[in-house]
């Protein structure tokens, strides 16, 4: 039985062919086996070549989006200078504010308006400072941000040219969208008003000079006063009351100390001292002159009793007091304006058909019938005559007064002592009271102005957009058409080539999560401060107020309050209960309220993002734009020739590889840095 043919014709008319390949016993020919080995390697190196061809095209993208982040990195590296130059200026601003909210505070304390008035200082230069760093820096950062197109030209034609490895030739580069800056800079720039918040530290400081010389009178007559009632020796009103009147010690209190004494005190005492005085006098004697003497003794008392319980004495809440102690005559001519002249108490008689007054009935003179009363005055007007025997007249109640008054061992005369003082402290603390109220007005007025400067700071704050915020668009194309290697494949393949290639790619920002907690700023902050505030005292502290502002700029709702409220609790000589402690206490409630916007100080970093985001915030069609793009690199010769050619505008406003943003004043010292970038770590300098 024979095989049959494949396609049902007869077998003898191709075994003629199949010979070649096949013998007779079935196995393959030599021939068969070479066909079949050159037919397999064609097919092996044929899918070599494939591969090669593939791979290589593909290469042109990954070096495409290569240079996309090459050009978005420059980008990253601008945003973190602009940003840590923003945070310079908040910081500085809010540092200068605070130390001078710091001035008002102690100007507001007696007997530191120097110390205060040096701190406003201090603060007002932070602010000059401050103000003339944010002028320059904004013109430093707009040189960089206007060099930034052709940084990152050069940083993505750099690398795509770096990619051009194994024979394979790429040109091309990155470009910014936007093309130009839409940054606004003069925020950095924007002046403050503070001229009131400076000028009230030193109105602040007169009120409290005013407030400590009205103290010092005023505790100089409390102390004036206390020692002619309780502490004066051998004689003070204590002692004189308890020796002359016999007061026990309930009526006739000792205060060891000013501190606890006030004028209602002898007052009280008098009060006790008059009464006792006034109930033991009885009017005796064996002569004109003992009766006058005793009668005069006791109408003083009389008088004096009802006097001093006419005084008063109150402390007010507004801080004055009403000391109303009245003053006793201590001569005849004293005596002439108070009612021991002008009161009808004096009994009178008809001598010889004159109507005489006596000191007394029981004057020797007055043998008469009875005619009434008179005052003293009378007998100075005329009206009645002077008693023969007991001669009373207005000198005789002057010479009782001065003999008690004049010498040291006399109740009146350390009465007189406290009268006088008591009339001196009321006019101080008066004087006190309103620079006081003065001052708590000045103190409110500069919390008002702490607020509007502080708000000012938080508003005002640069909108940054440079070339290349909304992404960089790379373009890359691979040279000429290149052969595929046939070291291999000629004998097998005719020759085949890897065509012309371009590829786009894009890149733009986003923040990095793993940088949450980014110390550049602190970073920074120990960069510049290698040595303390050298400003002394109380300002010790700025150099570390500015730094925990500094790096707190990321939190500034709470960092701000946190920084600045330690920074007033560290001021020494602010009392509680003073305009001090209450402006100080309003200072750091305006600094927990004011809404300083915190920012986000994640570093940025490129990746990759769809061309057509990017191509969309420009308001460019995709289709058309990486079209024009993509024609026009092979005709540049160069990336600038490219970026030209589409409208770039490519510009050296560095002027070298070192760019000096501005110089930065360091708060709390004499010192500045300068800020200087170093282009050459944003990427490749042109």
């Amino acid at each position: 039985m024979r095989n049959g043919s494949g396609s049902g014709t007869d077998a003898s008319r191709v075994a003629p062919v199949l010979s070649r390949f096949r013998d007779d016993e079935g196995g393959f020919t030599t021939v068969g086996i070479a066909v079949a080995l050159v037919l397999s390697l064609s097919l092996v190196f044929a899918a070599a070549g494939a591969a090669w061809v593939g791979g290589r095209s593909a290469e042109v993208q990954r070096v495409a989006d290569a240079g996309a982040m090459a050009g978005q990195n420059v980008v990253a590296s601008f945003s973190t200078v602009a940003q840590v130059v923003d945070a310079c200026v908040l910081s500085m601003g809010v540092t200068g504010v605070v130390v001078l909210g710091a001035g008002l505070v102690v100007s507001c304390v007696p007997g530191l308006s120097a110390t205060g008035a040096s701190i406003s200082q201090a603060g007002g230069r932070i602010l000059d400072a401050r103000r003339t760093f944010a002028q320059r820096a904004a013109e430093g950062l707009e040189r960089l941000e206007a060099t930034l197109p052709l940084l990152i030209v050069a940083n993505s034609a750099s690398c795509v040219e770096a990619n051009s490895v194994g024979g394979m030739t790429y040109s091309g580069c990155a470009l910014p969208f936007p093309a130009e800056s839409r940054s606004d800079f003069s925020a950095l720039g924007a002046e403050l008003d503070d001229e009131r918040l400076r000028e009230l530290s030193g109105e602040m400081g007169e009120l409290s000079d005013r407030m400590e010389e009205a103290g010092r009178r005023a505790r100089e007559a409390l102390e004036r006063g206390w020692e002619a009632d309780c502490g004066s020796s051998p004689y003070c009103l204590w002692e004189r009351a308890s020796t002359l009147a016999g007061l026990p010690t309930a009526r006739n209190p000792h205060f060891a100390a000013p501190e606890g004494w006030t004028f209602g005190a002898p007052l009280e005492r008098a009060r006790h001292y008059y009464a006792a005085r006034l109930s033991a006098a009885t009017v005796t004697g064996s002569s004109a002159e003992e009766i006058t003497d005793a009668a005069c003794r006791r109408a003083f008392y009389e008088y004096a009793l009802e006097r001093v319980r006419s005084g008063s004495y109150r402390e007010l809440t507004d801080g004055r007091v009403s000391a109303d102690l009245p003053p006793l005559p201590s001569n005849a001519a004293q005596a002439r304006e108070t009612e021991l002249y002008t009161d009808s108490r004096w009994p009178c008689t008809s001598e010889g058909g004159v109507r005489t007054l006596h000191s007394s009935t029981l004057c020797p003179g007055a043998t008469g019938p009875a005619s009434g009363t008179a005052a003293l005055s009378a007998v100075d007007a005329g009206s009645v005559a002077v008693c023969e025997e007991c001669r009373m007249d207005i000198g005789d109640m002057g010479r009782v007064a001065a003999a008690s008054t004049s010498i040291s061992n006399g109740f009146e005369h350390h009465w007189r002592i406290i009268v006088e003082a008591s009339e001196d402290y009321e006019r101080a603390r008066a004087d006190e009271a309103e620079a006081r109220s003065a001052l708590r007005e000045l103190a409110e007025e500069g919390e008002g102005a702490f607020s509007r400067v502080l708000e000012q700071l938080g508003v005002a704050r640069p909108s940054l957009c440079p070339p290349g915020a909304w992404g960089c668009v790379a373009v890359v194309a691979r040279g000429e058409a290149r052969a595929v290697p046939g070291e291999l494949t000629e004998a097998f393949l005719s020759s085949a080539e890897l065509p012309e290639g371009a590829a786009v790619s894009a890149a733009a920002l986003a923040p990095d999560p793993s940088t949450d907690e980014n110390n550049v700023l602190s970073s920074f902050f120990d960069a510049v401060s290698e040595e303390g505030s050298g400003l002394g005292g109380a300002l010790d502290g700025v150099m570390g107020l500015w730094g925990d502002l500094l790096t707190g700029y990321s939190s500034a709702y709470g960092g701000v309050a946190e920084a600045g409220g330690a920074f007033l609790d560290d001021l020494d000589g602010v009392l509680g209960g003073t305009v001090g402690a209450w402006l100080k206490g309003r200072l750091k409630q305006v600094m927990a309220v004011t809404g300083l916007e915190p920012v986000d100080v994640r570093l940025r970093k490129p990746v990759l993002v769809n061309t057509q985001d990017v191509l969309d915030q420009g308001g460019f069609e995709q289709v058309s734009t990486v079209r024009e793009l993509v024609g026009s690199l092979p005709e540049a010769s160069s990336a600038r020739d490219f970026a030209a050619s589409l409208g770039y505008a490519l510009v050296d406003e560095a002027g070298g590889r070192r760019l000096t943003i501005a110089e930065l004043p360091i708060p709390g010292t004499d010192r500045s840095v300068p800020l200087t970038v170093d282009l050459s770590e944003l990427g490749v300098v042109p």
